[in-house]
């Protein structure tokens, strides 16, 4: 049985939102040819997720140096916990399911909270003498499902003004992972008269991934 972690960076429900409605439609597709996986939905809009602060760079800095857990300030405490616990589930996770809405040419800042609550040296990368970092995730996999109003996809004109899929094609990279997938919903803001064609397309790609997660 394999673990999934769903990780949704949208205030919206899949009934207002692209990115949710074609992420909707790979978990059904998945949980259906799968169906002894457990899915955990990680709405990062509704958790306690620690920016890395003061608190949190104090914290890891006296640990370093020896200082005990317990010892921390309640608020160094707090967060730096908070961070173990977020990149250790991560880490027992098998898959990674991204469902992402294009905002300013990148993703909602609570994304880029979550990233960096996972990239943790020891944990998810680590640095060798003579050979630099090294992921330590090899045996996972990942799909990110990006809705956009324009084109920003790998191959049209404009992707290289996009910063959120490929930020995390970089990320995963860096921690590790060998599979990475992309699903794109977008144009509907530039073509909305094609919309209806749009979101079947996408939702059709999300079906067939599904089968190959």
């Amino acid at each position: 049985m394999a673990t999934v972690l769903y990780i949704t960076a949208n205030p919206h429900d899949d009934k207002k939102s692209y990115s949710m409605l074609v992420g909707k439609e790979f978990v059904h597709a998945y949980r259906s040819a799968n169906p002894h996986d457990e899915v955990i939905h990680l709405d990062l809009y509704n958790m306690d997720i620690p920016q890395l602060d003061k608190d949190v760079f104090s914290g890891w800095g006296k640990l370093k140096e020896g200082v005990a857990f317990e010892e921390l300030t309640e608020p160094e405490k707090m967060k730096v916990g908070r961070i173990g616990e977020l990149v250790d589930q991560f880490v027992a996770a098998d898959k990674y399911v991204f469902v992402t809405p294009i905002w300013n040419l990148s993703y909602p800042p609570v994304m880029k909270s979550y990233i960096d609550s996972i990239c943790i040296a020891g944990k998810t990368f680590k640095y060798l003498p003579d050979i630099g970092r090294v992921g330590l995730l090899s045996d996972k996999k990942a799909v990110h499902i990006q809705a956009s109003g324009s084109f920003l996809s790998p191959g049209s004109d404009n992707a290289d003004l996009e910063m959120g899929h490929r930020h995390l094609k970089v990320i995963m990279e860096f921690v590790g992972v060998p599979s990475f997938e992309g699903i794109f919903v977008e144009g509907m803001a530039a073509n909305p008269e094609q919309e209806p064609a749009i979101k079947e397309k996408a939702m059709q790609q999300a079906r067939e991934e599904a089968l190959r997660f």
